[in-house]
């Protein structure tokens, strides 16, 4: 016999097998000895209170064995001579829509502009070691896309969208622990997710599909308001007439080109900030409220909102445990952002702070019509290159001092590889963004009393949280309102915000490309 309980208990029930079968033979008057299996099918935490609850969702098995089923994954036929359609970009929103395309039975044509998951690991130490920013293969570009190397977070709120769990379920088939369908904020780690891309790229070549490296695409092939394909840098042509632009945010030549060829973009409102650094311990203590989190909770994350003269100040993209990472996609400019391993076990918290953009922030930008928020953008990351000594290594604040408006006499070493040097943030962002994160840091300290602390330590910029323009679809089609069978796709077209709401665009545009499309 099977049941089901939903627990509140304590962590260290949580944490130990034998103690939470003790505890669940206790309340529901079980004998202990009958209970031959405990299977935990979602955790939270609750720390809203002193005493932190760990929520759980349990089936018992009671006099009954537990058989483990392996998740399967979906029968992929082999579309080495199907109808060919072209996926541009090897992120997350490409790479699941072009596991659904051979689902579907067509070939998925991935072309990518950086290398494979395992090369771009030199082009990373290049920027973290020698400050060199190789254009095509980076934090942001190369298989597996941003989240790869910065963290693997699945959590997502767009479970409107699609089916979240079918997601998840088939990242395990690929070899994700099985913990990403239980946790409540589910991630697989920096550390991780490589292995589990590699996995994706081989089923796709074993079934038919191709992936090209290297390949930047740089024109579109357009007969009047139809696509017909691709040309690359390196003059090869690529001829479909069904075309994913899967991109990413940070695609800036795909955004000109799209401008250049005339077709329509729309300017997106994005968020601008800093990333902020703290000892694990302190958001430990201030969220747990305990000295020490002992082994069976976690290193804590935090999330927090306010509202600041008319704008939103938020975290964005929180890694307990983790580490802030170099990720410029050109020369001459720096960007911040973050990640953890699958432990988080780095004795550092990090998390970008940002402010909301308004429609009216970017009118000294209006010449550049649809990209001005991406010159927006630049603007502040050439500006933290310049002071930042033209080399990675990033502005940087205590984080008194930043509220404050003072330099920072000296800085401690933080996990910014490329390394950090004191200068007055109010010289790399603009006024109104500078204000009002001062306001928002301390608004911050009123929730979260000792965040506000000088061992703090601010980096900046934190630009790219999410795409700077819309790509225009129709509703139905999901295809370009103005070019047929140009499907824009994922969060550089502006339908999607991390790996989850990706993939689940990419599987939603691959069904469109193959059932509703002429």
């Amino acid at each position: 016999m099977q049941k089901e309980f939903q627990l509140r208990v304590l962590p260290e029930i949580a944490g130990q097998p034998d103690q939470l079968r003790h505890y669940i033979s206790k309340k529901e008057r079980i004998p202990e000895v009958d209970i031959r299996h405990i299977d935990i099918l979602k955790r939270s935490i609750d720390a809203r209170q002193k005493q932190v609850i760990i929520n759980l969702k349990v089936q018992v098995y009671i006099n009954e064995d537990f058989e483990e089923i392996a998740i399967q994954l979906p029968e992929y036929p082999t579309v080495s001579n199907a109808e060919e359609v072209l996926v541009i970009g090897a992120g997350p929103a490409g790479l699941f829509a072009a596991l659904r395309l051979i689902e579907l039975g067509k070939k998925p044509v991935i072309l990518e502009r950086g290398k494979d998951v395992k090369a771009r690991i030199v082009d990373l130490k290049g920027i973290n070691v020698n400050h060199v920013v190789n254009e095509d293969s980076n934090y942001c570009f190369g298989e597996g896309g941003a989240g790869t190397y910065s963290d693997g977070k699945l959590y997502t709120r767009s479970k409107k969208r699609g089916d979240v769990n079918r997601i998840l379920r088939l990242l395990v088939g690929f070899g994700a622990v099985k913990n990403i369908l239980v946790e409540a904020h589910p991630h697989i780690g920096t550390n991780k997710l490589p292995g589990i891309i590699a996995n994706m790229r081989e089923c796709i070549k074993a079934r038919g599909g191709e992936i090209h490296f290297n390949t930047r695409v740089i024109d579109f092939l357009l007969e009047g308001d139809s696509i017909r394909g691709v040309r690359t840098k390196d003059g090869t042509m690529f001829k479909a007439s069904k075309v994913i632009l899967a991109t990413g945010h940070s695609a800036r030549d795909i955004f000109r080109l799209l401008v250049q060829k005339g077709i329509e973009i729309e300017l997106k409102p994005i968020a601008v900030g800093v990333r902020v650094e703290h000892a694990q311990q302190l958001i430990d203590q201030i969220q747990y409220s305990c000295e020490d989190r002992g082994p069976y909770l976690p290193p804590s994350p935090y999330s927090i909102v306010k509202q600041v003269d008319g704008r939103g100040v938020y975290s964005f993209c929180m890694c307990p445990g983790g580490v802030i990472a170099p990720c410029a996609t050109s020369p001459g400019e720096i960007v911040t952002n973050g990640w953890s391993s699958s432990r988080r076990a780095r004795s550092t918290a990090n998390s970008g702070i940002v402010v909301e953009l308004h429609p009216e922030d970017f009118k000294p930008f209006e010449k550049f019509g649809s990209l001005a928020g991406v010159e927006f953008q630049k603007m502040i990351e050439q500006r933290a290159w310049e002071v930042g000594g033209k080399t990675q290594t990033a502005p940087a604040q205590r984080l008194v001092d930043f509220v404050d408006g003072k330099v920072s006499g000296d800085l401690p070493k933080t996990s910014y590889a490329p390394g950090i040097t004191t200068v007055e943030l109010g010289e790399v962002l603009p006024d109104f963004i500078h204000s009002t994160l001062q306001k928002g840091f301390k608004a911050f300290d009123e929730s979260m009393r000792g965040y506000l602390t000088n061992n703090a330590v601010v980096h900046a910029p934190e630009t790219r949280t999410s795409s700077p323009v819309r790509i225009p679809r129709d509703r139905e089609t999901l295809e370009h309102i103005q070019i047929k069978g140009l499907f824009p796709c994922g969060e550089g077209a502006g339908y999607a915000g991390g790996i989850v709401s990706a993939a689940i665009d990419g599987e939603k545009v691959a069904n469109a490309a193959v059932f509703l499309a002429n």
